[in-house]
């Protein structure tokens, strides 16, 4: 198997060190250099090809994020930034993210050693991941080739009790903006699992707030699940919805990770499942891995309407292909018609019956 070629982007010499360190103790990773700021970066760019980059967010000379949108338009690349926990570090993330970034790791700021550790191993998979990821998705923010922007659907002709369960994960931030800025503003309830880490998910929460007609917020314990709202579950808290007095709520709650992940899509389409069953829909977006693929196939099987976001638009095939080949997904779709499926079904239309 032919190595991963990955240009470190940081300002700190002891920040590029490490990860120099880190990266090379696997040996399907290989550093073809590094850069302490974006000049050099696209000198080293431009002479060595790297497959992936890792970028700092705060620079001297140019900052990561103005290097990115710049990167992105003109020879775009898999990039996964190095961010700081902080409500600065969280937005401009977030940002990044919506500028072509393809993920994102945290810098470890306490019990250095041991998160180092764990950090790596994440910086490790995900530059892996990285390497392979679709690369239309940089067509959207290439100076020749733009997609086209979804537009608001604004009918919906009968108001619905129906409750709709995303889970997304690499990708799925502007994955989640496109489907909800897609929804009116009456559209059913509902319930995000973004994998994501504490302190980011509300930040993604202000944004998809700002960028739909829907009122989207992060969830807390108890909330009560109504139509025209969008309730994400909070890093590092799985989500549930619960049934109170005969109306829907939800918990969040810490417990085990599931699949490696907490919050879990998991979780969350497992007690949509439950306490919905037939009264639900369905939703697996792009991401790494298989976490709820198998909870997905129990959702189906209680009569929700599920589908699954198809190859050519994700990011990362994965969550999405194990839902479908479990039997979960009821079919694919690209990303931009997966709003307009959804709508027809709540408007009654006979093609997407499950």
């Amino acid at each position: 198997m032919s190595s991963v070629n990955v240009l470190i982007v940081d300002d700190s010499a002891l920040v590029r060190q490490v990860l120099l360190r880190g990266l090379s103790q696997d040996p399907e990773i290989r550093v073809v250099g590094t850069a302490g700021d974006p000049y050099k970066a696209q000198e080293l760019i431009n002479e060595r090809k790297p497959d992936v980059l890792t970028l700092d967010i705060e620079m001297p000379r140019m900052n990561g994020l103005l290097f990115l949108k710049r990167l992105m338009r003109r020879s775009p690349l898999p990039v996964i930034m190095v961010s700081a926990l902080t409500e600065r570090g969280s937005r401009i993330t977030l940002e990044a993210l919506a500028s072509g970034a393809v993920d994102f790791i945290l810098k470890p700021t306490a019990n250095i050693r041991q998160n180092l550790t764990s950090m790596m191993e994440e910086l490790r998979t995900k530059i892996k991941v990285a390497a392979k990821i679709n690369r239309h998705f940089f067509e959207r923010y290439s100076e020749t080739k733009r997609q086209p922007t979804n537009h608001r659907i604004e009918t919906l002709h009968s108001l619905s009790d129906k409750i709709i369960a995303i889970g997304a994960s690499t990708g799925g931030p502007e994955a989640l903006r496109t489907v909800l800025a897609a929804f009116p503003a009456n559209a059913p309830a509902t319930l995000v699992v973004q994998h994501m880490p504490a302190g980011f998910t509300e930040q993604l929460a202000r944004r998809l707030n700002d960028e739909t007609a829907l009122n989207v917020k992060e969830a807390r314990s108890g909330d009560p699940v109504v139509r025209g709202q969008v309730l994400i579950a909070p890093g590092d808290y799985h989500l549930q919805l619960v049934r109170h007095e005969g109306d829907y709520r939800v918990i969040c709650r810490k417990g085990a990770r599931m699949n490696g992940h907490r919050p879990s899509v998991d979780v969350l389409f497992r007690s949509v499942a439950k306490y919905a069953g037939a009264n639900a829909i369905g939703v697996m977006l792009t991401g790494m891995g298989d976490d709820g693929a198998d909870a997905m196939a129990v959702l189906r099987k209680t009569g929700a309407f599920t589908l699954a976001q198809d190859a050519q638009t994700s990011v990362v095939f994965g969550m999405p292909k194990e839902a479908y080949l479990r039997g979960g997904a009821s079919r694919l779709l690209p990303l931009n018609e997966i709003p307009l499926a959804i709508i027809d079904y709540l408007n009654g239309r006979s093609i997407w019956r499950n």
